[in-house]
């Protein structure tokens, strides 16, 4: 396997990465509107390459309360993976799923974080399995954890393991809507060996 620096990546394939989180986020969506059992209509996914000090300004800033589901992605290809939505968003999503039956501000009580991780889980999952099937790899998620606090707080999790490997992310945004219109951020981290496993199996040349 030809060594790869994280420029290489960002300046030579990127969009071959942003075609990659299009399918994928598209896919994830599919995903939660069968989750919802409603329809699910989803814009254009914007799919940015920013430095890690730029995302929580991206996310609507630091301050921000968010509802994060963090996963280790495991398997021929290795990292990490987050989704987040804002605190309303994720209100909602929870609300649709648990048919309403919480009352108002109890969303965020043992069984709406429970629905919010399993949402989360599954919509990561059908990320994952869209990668797996394009570059006909094994990619498997870990169990997920949620946490709901400010977006600076969220992000310092994969903060502490991406500076391992650089200082830039692929940041999936996904606009999307059934009655009311949500945000949702998809944040990818593999390693750099992943970076050239998966374009490899893509059958594209690594130098």
């Amino acid at each position: 396997m030809a060594d790869l620096s994280l420029e290489q990546v960002t300046e030579n394939y990127y969009d071959v990465l942003r075609e990659l989180g299009n399918i994928g986020a598209g896919n994830a969506i599919t995903a939660l509107s069968q989750m919802l059992q409603c329809k699910v209509d989803m814009q254009v996914p914007q799919v940015r390459l920013l430095e890690f000090s730029e995302v929580g300004e991206m996310i609507g800033g630091e301050e921000q309360i968010m509802a994060g589901v963090f996963l280790g992605v495991k398997g021929d290809i290795t990292g990490s993976m987050m989704f987040m939505v804002e605190a309303e968003s994720a209100r909602h999503l929870i609300a649709k799923m648990t048919m309403g039956m919480l009352p108002p501000g109890s969303e965020f009580e043992e069984m709406g974080l429970s629905a919010m991780k399993e949402l989360g889980n599954i919509i990561t999952g059908a990320y994952l399995n869209s990668l797996s099937t394009m570059t006909n790899l094994s990619i498997s998620p870990t169990p997920p954890a949620l946490t709901v606090d400010m977006a600076g707080a969220i992000l310092s999790v994969p903060a502490i393991q991406f500076g391992v490997y650089g200082d830039k992310i692929l940041l999936i945004q996904s606009q999307f809507n059934d009655d009311v219109q949500l945000d949702g951020y998809f944040i990818m981290i593999p390693d750099l060996e992943s970076y050239a496993k998966i374009l490899t199996a893509l059958g594209l040349p690594v130098v």
